[in-house]
This record gives structure tokens, sequence and C-alpha cells, in this order.
């Protein structure tokens, strides 16, 4: 253990210990910009300056180690000084359009300037001026914003390994983009939108679709139906205030009523389905000799990376859809006939955890009735949007229930939005399909908690059964490796894009960095879908009778030519440059 002072309070840490992190203990925040916890630490913002007795000018707190009788002074007039001049020369550069901005109020420059009195144009001259990248269907960057923490840099090459944004020039004319100033477009970017969660400014956001659904729910001729994923209710409401880890179904689906949705139908519905069509797709190929193992295809961000990076694995993958367009697919085929509504008419609108879902829809083979299965693609931050901007008074208003008949979820289908989710729902049929036997305690624990690889083994029947878990395309890659190299073991394997999964996506609500740094938001937002798994009457897929239904009125059962034709699909081969 090492001791110190932090402005005169003793301090004991272990040693390796940054003064940032020492800092934290002796109870005092010290602030940054582009500091990310075992991410992102190269001290390049100078926010985090410290003074340390008997050191020659000052150390940047994030990377700096502790040492024995070391004397820190956080909050010294030099050192306000220096924090308030760093974050006026980066004003200097910055498009301070901020009432106008997606992040105003969720932006940590713009804290951090008031927090400190700054005067935005105190320092005036040349501004560079880049042109925002409108090019995917999913991103929009705005480097006129970005102030060059290269966090956005950190998260995709360290922990999605896609690498395709990096510092271009040097100097004044330094900015973040692609090799050859290509645009994002022509980049193998998954889409998983990790980098929007971590851009301190508004330099990164989704492509919003808000104005095309507005326009749609105004249409008389449109019948507008909106879908939502498991996540948004565990993270929607930290956008009204909540705490992180509540759980807002209730007030969600009825604010959704009142922005007149014509009907509000919940995406776990699609879940469960996506279980019946995965456990009997597994099955199949376990018994018959299929391509083993088989992956999970429910996270877009996921399968566009293995399209670019490991297109040999195609036929490792489900073909199942995902539960977003598995749900578009349901309600312009089944719920189109079952209510005598012309598909052409409806218009379907998924609420997601994820920006990848903005590509999704576009893919090819995704239009079951004709027609796109999915129209628009918000994120979990565009509904709060919506809501806000329709003056509807969140905290307050009711709770309200999902429509029918696609309304009914059982807990296995909840749980799809954290890690091992999808592993754990799948289990608990294929366990019951091969042995025939009914699970008494349906919880796989094995495959639950946030770790970024998790394996286990596991007896059903005469046959044992090794799967792994990986969240995070940086653990996808170790797992893709073993595969490529014949040394896998696992018969199935659960993968997602976002770290923690869906309740982590590229689209839920934005977290400072520090909250971040000290908080398991991951686990927290977790814990609201598990924990109505466990209060839900129905706890596995093939026992929800609206899935019974559908089956019975319409698919006939999982795996049928019918079954395929609507919820099945195609994956493509991806050229990196």
């Amino acid at each position: 253990m090492i001791n110190l002072k932090i402005n005169n309070i003793p301090v004991s840490v272990p040693e390796g210990t940054t003064i940032l992190e020492a800092a934290r203990v002796a109870g005092i925040k010290i602030p940054t910009l582009c500091y990310m916890k075992e991410i992102n630490a190269i001290g390049a913002c100078r926010i985090c300056v410290v003074e340390v007795k008997g050191a020659r000018g000052y150390a940047a707190a994030c990377v700096h180690p502790v040492a024995e009788g070391m004397e820190v002074f956080t909050d010294t007039p030099a050192i306000r000084k220096s924090r308030k001049a760093t974050l006026e020369l980066i004003l200097s550069d910055h498009n301070k359009d901020c009432l106008s901005c997606d992040r105003n109020m969720h932006c940590e420059l713009q804290a951090l300037s008031y927090e400190y009195g700054c005067d935005a144009n105190k320092y005036k001259g040349v501004v560079n001026e880049f042109e925002k990248d409108f090019s995917t269907d999913y991103l929009v960057r705005d480097n006129q914003k970005c102030i060059l923490c290269r966090r956005c840099v950190a998260v995709c090459n360290k922990i999605q390994h896609c690498g395709v944004i990096n510092p271009l020039n040097r100097g004044f004319a330094t900015e973040i983009g692609q090799a050859f100033g290509e645009d994002l477009d022509s980049s193998p970017c998954s889409g998983c939108g990790q980098c929007i969660n971590v851009c301190p400014t508004g330099a990164l956001t989704e492509k919003s679709e808000i104005d095309k659904v507005l326009e749609a729910i105004a249409d008389p001729d449109k019948v507008v139906i909106a879908g939502v994923a498991p996540s948004v209710r565990a993270g929607l409401g930290e956008e009204f205030g909540y705490p992180i880890g509540t759980n807002v179904e209730g007030k969600m689906v009825q604010a959704m009523k009142m922005l007149q949705f014509d009907k509000v139908f919940d995406v776990n519905v699609t879940a469960d389905l996506t279980i019946l069509e995965e456990a009997n797709e597994l099955v199949e190929r376990i018994t018959t000799g299929g391509t083993l193992p088989m992956i999970t295809s429910c996270s877009p961000g996921w399968v566009r990376f293995l399209e670019y990076y490991y297109p040999e694995l195609i036929p490792n993958l489900s073909t199942c859809k995902s539960p977003q367009q598995m749900f578009g697919a349901i309600v312009k085929t089944y719920y189109a006939r079952k209510m005598g509504i012309d598909p052409a008419k409806i218009y379907v609108v998924s609420v997601m955890p994820c920006v990848a879902k903005k590509f999704e829809k576009t893919r090819e083979n995704q239009a079951a009735a004709g027609y796109p299965d999915i129209d628009a693609a918000i994120t979990s931050r565009e509904l709060a949007k919506m809501i806000k901007r329709a003056g509807i008074l969140f905290t307050d208003i009711p709770d309200a229930q999902f429509d029918n008949p696609l309304g009914e979820y059982s807990g296995a289908s909840v749980i799809f939005g954290a890690t091992g989710g999808v592993m754990e729902a799948a289990l608990r049929t294929a366990v019951e399909t091969i042995t025939g036997q009914t699970l008494e305690n349906p919880e796989f624990t094995e495959v639950r908690g946030t770790k970024g690889i998790k394996e286990a083994c596991y007896k059903v029947g005469d046959l044992e059964v090794k799967v792994a878990v990986a969240s995070g395309l940086e653990n996808a890659r170790i797992i893709c490796d073993q595969i490529k190299n014949g040394t896998s073991p696992y018969q199935f394997i659960e993968i997602m894009a976002c770290p923690g999964g869906c309740v982590n996506g590229g689209g839920q609500p934005i977290v400072d960095a520090y909250t971040r740094r000290n908080v398991d938001v991951q686990a927290l937002r977790a814990k609201v879908l598990y924990d109505i798994d466990k209060a839900a009457p129905i706890r596995k897929s093939h026992e929800s009778p609206v899935v019974k239904a559908i089956y019975e009125e319409f698919l006939g059962k999982p795996g049928s030519h019918e079954a395929h034709e609507i919820l099945h699909t195609t994956y493509v081969e991806r050229k990196k440059y």
C-alpha cells in the first residue's frame, strides 16, 4: 500500500494506483475529458492536471502513479486557471451551437465549461471547417464538434476490434476519420454505435428518424405500429431523471400511446418466436450433423462484423432473423391477415437500444410481405426526445400495458437484452425439446454476468452441449479465431456486438465517463430484465400463448416452410476495402 496526501487528506491505496483513482478514494472528483478506465488513459486533454509537491510542472492525474509520501493538490488557483484556459482553447475551435446540439445538457464539455465559468469566445482566430459525414444509415459524424479526445478511436480499436477510425493529419489540422479520407460508409464499420456512447460531445450521433415517424403518425392512410425491444424499458427512465436500473415499462407504453401510435406491441413476442426457431435449428444441426458451432444472429452489429472480418463463418450463423425483423415480418403478415389490414398501409416502427438496427432494416431479404419488414428504427434516445417534444410529463403519467395480440411475452424473451440472455432463453427451450422433460428450474446462471466471455457445459439427455457467450467484438474475435482454427469446443455460441449486451447498446441513454467508471451500468440495467423474468408467470418461450397462437393459426410449427419464408434470412460476404 502507498500512503500519500491529496488536498491534505491522508490516503492509502495499492501500488500502481493513479492519482485520479486515489483522489476518488479521498472523496475528490478530478475532471477528465479523454480518460476512460482501462481503455483510454493517454493524458491528452490536460483537464485532469494536478500539482504534486516538489515536482516541476503539472501532472496528468489519469496516468501519473502515486508514490510514498506524495502530496497532491487538485484545486489550487493555478490548477483552476490552467483547466479553464484549456477548456477555452478547446472551445475556440468548437462548433458552439449548443442550443440545437443533439447532446445539449448531456455534453461533458458543456458541463465542465459551465463549472469553470468559461468564456466560450475568449480566443478567436482560424477555425477548422469539416464536412459532416452523413454517409451511413445509422450514424452522423460532425468533426466541428470533435475535441480529439480519442475515446471513439480507443473503443473502436480496443473494445470493438474494428479500428476503422483513427486520427488523421497532424497539429491543428488533426481530425478523426477513415484511412484515405473515405466516408464511414466505405469502411468495415460494424455499426455498433459504441463510439457514440463514449463521445463526450455531439461529434457522434445516431441518424435521426424522428421526423419521418411523426410524419407517418400524422398520415391518416397509415396504420403506425410500434414495437419495443426489452432493453429500452431498462434504460429509458434515465432520460427522465430515474436512477440507472429502473424499470419504466408501464410509463413507456403509456407515453407511446399518447404519441398516437395506432398500436404499441412488444418485440419480446418475437424474441420468443426467435427462440423457438433458433432452438429448433440448433437441435436439427446437432442431430443431423449440420454446421457447428451455431452462432446467434440477433445482434446486427455482430452479424455485420462477421460478414466483414470472418465471412468464412457465415455458415455458422443461425439463419433466424433478429427479433426486430421478425416483429416487422409478423406484423405485416400474420397480424395484417388477422386484422384484415393491407400490409402496404402498415408502417412499422421499432424502438431499439441499438443504432445498427437502422442498418439492419435495409438489408436484403427483409421483406416477408413484399414490403420492408421495418420502416423506421429509432433508439431509446430518440423515443425520449419524442416524448419530451410532445410535452408528455413522463414521471406523472399512469402505467399502461402493451396492446394485444402481440403484447404478452415470457420471461425468457425479456432477458434477450443482457449478454447471455439469448443463450439462456434458447437453452430453456432446447433442453425441454431434446429431453421431453420439464425444467423445474429454468435458470442457467453460468451464462449470466457481464464478463466478456463466459462458457458452460450442460448434460442434455444423452448429449453434452458446450456453450459460450461473448459480448464486445474484441471478445467475438477471440471466439471466431477459435472456430476458424478448428480449436472451438462449442456447439452453440451467443455473440452480442455491445459489451454487456443490448442494455449497453449504442442507442441507449448517454452516461458520462465518470459515472461509467464508478457505476456498473451494464449490471444495473441487466438486473431490470432478470427481475422481470423472475416475476413472470411464464418463463419459457415455447409456453407463450401468443407464440403458440402464431404457430397454430399461421406458421404451423418451428422450422416449417412458412416459418423459413417469413422468419429466416441470408447473409453476404462484405469487402473490407
